[in-house]
């Protein structure tokens, strides 16, 4: 029996070491549920990781990730170190938030500009302004959605200093108190009377002034007070009571940052091309009774520096700056964007990050992880019941590699078959894989047009050799290129493809656009896609007539915009509770066998 006692003991010693590091990597970790669209970059942008550093806490995930399922996330906080991320548990309430991390939940409001008591539910991440233990008192600033700047200021306190101070029966919130702030200017931001704050605060009697970075308890208003029951305030009231004013724009002042100089002869006309239908989009909207304040700089090529632009006093007025078109010049444009609270719409590049953690960013061009997602849902919607023919294409045409591979997966995850045929096959070939009891889909692995020219011969001799079945043909956004060369064909085939942007030139708006455009600059647009006069027009009219009708309520409403553009989709979704937005606007466009061109638009 001593014998195995002894055994014990040593089992338990050397499984101790293991148990610890266990315990510290779960309080080292916090819960990330995907979502549709996300993949392992963008998650490692949301929360300031790498991807490795996800991957080695989670094996297999740089393999496939799916959504619904979770990740865990190492706690390194953002990049500047002065938050942290949780994820709601069951039965926790903004409230209880603020309890535990000594933060008011205006911080976090503040922090969480797309966090709302419909959203605020298990499994979401919020990110926590951190008070900072043991330390000296520092400060940080938070932008607000109305424009003004809270300070974050953060003062030495204990975890059990905050529940005490945070669990006061009549308090619906605790307040820290900011530099200059009197109980005058704290009791009238709260609506309650100087007299009902030095009741909930017994220290404040007899003082001449409150000090900067103590917590206040804030009781309810007369009219507001808990039942019995319910001592502390819901989701509801705290998101209502830290909702910000809304700010109506007498005058929009909006600017474009765009390279019009030193840079080469087709970029230089492209970005003014652009320029000239953010104009007529101005012009538009004045005659409309809009008032807008139009400022235009030029950034040089990609090698330049912003350093003397951002310097300049006038831009940190902007309520909107569209731009850049240079990768390398998005990330000081973005962070310069959140600082001075100017929104930040981005035209053109899809691959940026700083979307993930810039709540000030509304990226148009979605990014593929996310535009895969929305087509795959929306392939299966239209096409589920069809008999599914992929056209794989030869070595060296493989630039839809990734999209055939997901798509594959979204089919096999729903049990949905499909066969292949190489792109070399005759009439013959292609016939062997129609079905007659089903409508078939032939979907070419790749999006080039040599792969075209090679396989829609075949597909239209089979079409009409095969007059009985009904034979599809589903591409990509860059067949819109090709359509004057293959137009015959793409109705003959019955063809659909997927994109975000499209416009159809025998439409009222797109003829009226174009010959408006012809008249103002007596020039054609380029006819490459997406046309930047277009472009320039929509997102300028979008976001202008947006914020002129919503004014800082423009992210909760702009969805209800009921704007027809002319080319661009709009469908913007915030990417987490303090990010920015991504479009995620998908179309399905359709030349049928009657010789009609429809947009298949799906909310």
């Amino acid at each position: 029996m001593k014998r195995i006692s002894r055994i014990t003991c040593l089992l338990l010693i050397t499984l101790l070491p293991a148990g610890r590091l266990l315990a510290q990597q779960v309080e080292s970790t916090f819960v990330h549920t995907i979502e549709k669209g996300q993949s392992l970059y963008s998650i490692a942008s949301m929360y300031g990781v790498s991807v490795q550093e996800i991957v080695s806490l989670n094996p297999g995930s740089d393999q496939k990730i799916v959504s619904g399922r979770t990740l865990r996330i190492p706690r390194k906080g953002d990049n500047s170190q002065v938050s942290t991320f949780h994820t709601i548990a069951a039965g926790e309430t903004l409230y209880r938030l603020t309890v535990k991390y000594g933060v008011t939940a205006q911080q976090i409001c503040a922090a969480n500009p797309g966090l709302s008591a419909s959203n605020f539910r298990i499994g979401q991440v919020v990110r926590i302004p951190v008070i900072l233990e043991n330390s000296t008192e520092t400060s940080g600033t938070t932008a607000q959605q109305d424009g003004s700047v809270m300070n974050a200021q953060q003062v030495t306190t204990t975890p059990q200093q905050n529940i005490q101070q945070g669990v006061r029966s009549n308090c619906r919130e605790m307040h820290r108190v900011k530099k200059k702030e009197t109980v005058y200017s704290i009791s009238h931001q709260y609506g309650i009377t100087e007299a009902q704050l030095i009741a909930a605060n017994p220290e404040l009697k007899g003082e001449n002034k409150i000090k900067k970075g103590s917590l206040l308890c804030i009781p309810y208003a007369q009219d507001q007070q808990p039942s019995a029951t319910n001592a502390t305030p819901t989701d509801s009231q705290l998101f209502q009571e830290n909702s910000r004013p809304t700010k109506r724009y007498q005058v929009i002042k909006a600017a474009l940052i765009l390279p019009f100089l030193n840079v080469p002869a087709t970029e230089s006309s492209r970005m003014t091309e652009y320029y000239e239908g953010f104009l007529m989009a101005v012009d538009s909207l004045k005659r409309s009774g809009v008032s807008i304040d139009l400022y235009t700089y030029t950034t040089g090529d990609e090698k330049s520096s912003l350093t003397a632009l951002l310097a300049k006093e006038e831009l940190k007025q902007m309520d909107i700056i569209f731009g850049p078109r240079y990768t390398q010049h998005i990330a000081p444009l973005a962070s310069y964007c959140q600082k001075h609270h100017i929104r930040l719409v981005i035209p053109f590049s899809s691959k940026e990050n700083a979307v993930f953690s810039n709540p000030m960013i509304y990226q148009i061009n979605t990014p593929q992880s996310y535009l895969y997602s929305e087509v795959y849902d929306h392939f299966i919607r239209q096409f589920a019941q069809m008999n599914l023919i992929f056209i794989e294409a030869a070595d060296g045409s493989k630039e839809k590699a990734e999209f055939i591979k997901g798509l594959k997966e979204e089919l096999a995850n729903r049990g949905l078959s499909s066969q292949s045929v190489s792109d070399d096959a005759d009439s013959q070939r292609l016939q062997q894989c129609l079905r007659s009891d089903k409508e078939n889909l032939f979907i070419p692995t790749s999006g080039s047009n040599l792969t075209l020219l090679k396989i829609l011969p075949q597909l239209v001799l089979t079409v009409r050799e095969n007059p009985e079945h009904a034979i599809h043909l589903f591409g990509y956004p860059e067949w819109q290129t090709y359509t004057h060369d293959h137009l015959d064909a793409f109705f003959e085939i019955d063809t659909y493809f997927y994109s975000s942007f499209y416009t159809n030139n025998l439409l009222p708006a797109a003829i009226q656009f174009t010959n408006s455009y012809r008249r103002w600059y007596h020039k054609e647009m380029d006819d490459r896609y997406p046309k930047y006069g277009m472009l320039g027009f929509d997102t300028g009219y979008y976001f202008l007539r947006g914020l002129s009708r919503y004014g800082s309520q423009f992210e909760e409403q702009m969805n209800q915009l009921n704007l027809v553009p002319i080319q661009t989709g709009f469908k913007f979704t915030r990417v987490n509770n303090w990010g920015g937005f991504i479009n995620r606007k998908v179309f399905f466009v359709h030349f049928t066998k009657n010789y009609e061109l429809l947009k298949l638009d799906f909310d």
